[in-house]
């Protein structure tokens, strides 16, 4: 939803007026400012400005902005929980959804053929009352006397909103006004509206990392922002003890120390016709390897995903990150298999992480806490369980192939084409670069997120342009021409390519690597889908950097070889009394004279759990190998003796 449009200069002189008029009602947060700034004047300015009248330093003022949006404004439209401008000040009754995206009715959750399709109608409930951290806006309203619609749509406005709630924070835990951040460690939890002081204290942490390293970055309105860093900075963290926040009981969850993580179970129940819910008990890792990471977006908001996730008719996922803090709760642990992504093969080996957020809404933003928290997660079950940090193994939810021809089209597409893939992995510690050069025969997806706005459609209604917005993905054509054909996916059953927000058929993200087929001045050609897929590439604006690695190819003497959706044993590999599954291959062929980067190399293994007692479950493992492949935007696999590997390097 978008604020009315309004003049910069009017809007800021009623800023003006109104904190002038409610100066002798906070005398402990400032007087009136003398002289307005035009937030055009630079975003810079407004935050010295804030910072002067309400007397708070004015790094801690960025600091906490840039946990809040990376000091992006979005043009005034609203997050995933109705957060607005460079504040991010929450009125989330405009912005809340009501249907969860495993609610569509289109994929099997679980994504096991052996059982028949689990494909819940639902609703997400809608709550009577929202927590106070979803209505932070009003708040700062009523503080500062600025009007909420200059809080959602004037970037000057929203910071000195934002200014008011951290003075009133700070003068409510009895603390001075003081221009020392080391201050203000208190304040900044309470900003946080977590209610607990687990995740209270993991956002100030984050925000006073921010002020010990420093930030510099140009903002989506394309000013240059710059905290400067103070490395020796150390807070008064006693102050958390009187925030009056809940201790948060953890219970057994699998977490970092550093995030706030509680446990909420998801039910192992059973009921109906010999029916359960809502995921299997399994002995992962020793039964069975951990290989992936599935990252996926809720379509929904907090306490109502909650609600679903608890309900044995349900779905399940390992665990939600809550948007405003970053705040996790586990739902299943990781030695059980969740039902979350789809693919019962990807299913048996990944953990899911849902992430509070709507992928179609252009100008809905992840907040940095949130990415920040999750990117601690990944990293520790990355470290726990062997998993690589790349994305052959940290999957969206849209790099899940569907396991046979016929659950192709109804594959979900979350995180999306706004999920901020090279800022996370640069969070992980794992930031995509050149490591070759042209000759490497592999280009790493990598284009500048703020600066790659493709046009989408369908975020707000079918056919209708999206909002501009950054973007992690790169549009594929059928030769270097813009006004040429998009890429043809024909697992879509002959659907015509479109722009849809939703459409991955010509598509590649960032992170995913793929063999170059070809280059044409600013174009490079890869090996996408069966077919030779053209991006704009650029020299002075690259959107991939070039790689090397292993690819592989229709073994000599063939013309083409099956790709599959799932790495299945062969029958011969299954005992007796368990039913043999299909080893099927999708619609799709690996052409000789194509190449594809690999992943894992892997034997055949299928998770037999069908009923609700566990004596009965087994992982078979077969001796026919695959390979994880870069196939299209989805990964597939690929049976070993099918192929040749070899090196990347072009003869080029």
């Amino acid at each position: 939803m978008r604020g009315p449009t309004t003049d910069p200069n009017r809007a800021t002189r009623r800023v003006v007026g109104t904190l002038a008029g409610t100066a002798l009602l906070l005398p402990l947060l400032g007087a009136a400012p003398s002289q307005a700034e035009d937030s055009s004047a630079g975003l810079q300015q407004a935050f010295a400005s804030a910072a002067a009248e309400y007397h708070v330093p004015q790094s801690v003022l960025l600091g906490v902005s840039y946990l809040q949006s990376r000091w992006d404004g979005h043009d005034g439209a609203p997050s995933v929980t109705g957060g607005y401008g460079p504040m991010h000040l929450t009125d989330a009754r405009t912005a809340l959804a009501s249907a969860p995206h495993h609610s569509e009715g289109t994929e099997d959750a679980r994504g096991d053929s052996a059982r028949p399709a689990l494909l819940p109608q639902t609703k997400v409930p809608t709550p009577t009352e929202l927590p106070a951290r979803l209505e932070t806006l009003p708040k700062a309203a009523e503080l500062s006397g600025l009007s909420a619609g200059d809080l959602r749509t004037d970037p000057a406005a929203n910071i000195a909103g934002g200014a008011a709630l951290l003075a009133a924070a700070q003068k409510d835990l009895g603390e001075p006004l003081s221009q020392d951040p080391a201050d203000w460690y208190g304040a900044v939890a309470r900003f946080s509206g977590a209610d607990d002081s687990a995740t209270a204290a993991a956002y100030a942490n984050d925000v006073f990392d921010v002020l010990r390293t420093g930030e510099e970055r140009t903002t989506d309105a394309g000013q240059r922002i710059t905290l400067a860093g103070r490395p020796t900075l150390a807070p008064d963290t006693a102050q958390l003890a009187r925030t009056g926040l809940r201790t948060l009981g953890s219970g057994d969850t699998e977490c970092p120390k550093t995030v706030s993580c509680e446990w909420i179970p998801a039910p192992y129940e059973e009921f109906g016709d010999n029916d359960y819910g809502n995921h299997d008990l399994g002995n992962r890792p020793a039964s069975q390897s951990i290989k992936y990471i599935v990252i996926h977006d809720t379509e929904g908001a907090w306490e109502g995903v909650l609600n679903l996730v608890q309900d044995p008719t349900y779905v399940s996922w390992n665990y939600t990150l809550r948007s405003t803090d970053g705040h996790i709760a586990q739902h299943v642990k990781a030695k059980d298999v969740a039902w979350h992504a789809g693919n019962w093969y990807i299913n048996a080996k990944s953990i899911g992480l849902e992430h509070e957020g709507f992928l179609a809404n252009p100008d809905a933003w992840y907040t940095e806490a949130m990415y920040r928290s999750s990117a601690r997660l990944v990293k520790y079950l990355s470290a726990k369980y062997g998993i690589p940090l790349d994305r052959q193994h940290i999957l969206g939810h849209d790099n899940v192939p569907g396991p046979t021809t016929s659950t192709v089209s109804g594959m979900h597409t979350d995180p999306g084409p706004y999920w901020d893939w090279r800022h996370y992995f640069e969070l992980l510690g794992h930031p995509f670069k050149a490591t070759s050069t042209k000759r490497g025969g592999l280009v790493t997806i990598r284009p500048d997120y703020a600066t790659n706005q493709p046009q989408y459609t369908g975020c707000v209604a079918k056919g209708e342009p999206c909002a501009s917005h950054g973007s992690s993905e790169v549009r594929l054509y059928s030769a270097p021409d813009e006004n040429s054909a998009l890429i043809t996916d024909i697992g879509m059953g002959g659907r015509a390519p479109t722009t849809d927000v939703n459409d991955l058929s010509s598509r590649v993200s960032t992170g995913q690597q793929y063999a170059v087929a070809d280059r044409d001045g600013d174009w490079t050609a890869i090996w996408y889908l069966g077919q030779k897929a053209w991006f704009k590439n650029p020299r002075s604006n690259p959107t991939a950097v070039s790689a090397s690695g292993l690819v592989v190819t229709p073994k000599e003497g063939l013309d083409s070889v099956p790709v599959y959706g799932r790495a299945y044993p062969e029958a011969s590999a299954y005992p007796t009394g368990i039913p043999a599954q299909a080893v099927s291959p999708l619609p799709y062929k690996v052409l000789k004279g194509q190449t594809y980067v690999i992943g894992d190399k892997v034997p055949g293994e299928y998770y037999y759990a069908v009923t609700f007692t566990t004596d009965s479950h087994k992982v078979v493992v077969g001796q026919d190998l695959y390979y994880e492949i870069q196939y299209g935007h989805r990964v597939a696999f690929v049976r070993a003796a099918d192929v040749d590997v070899k090196p990347s390097g072009r003869r080029r």
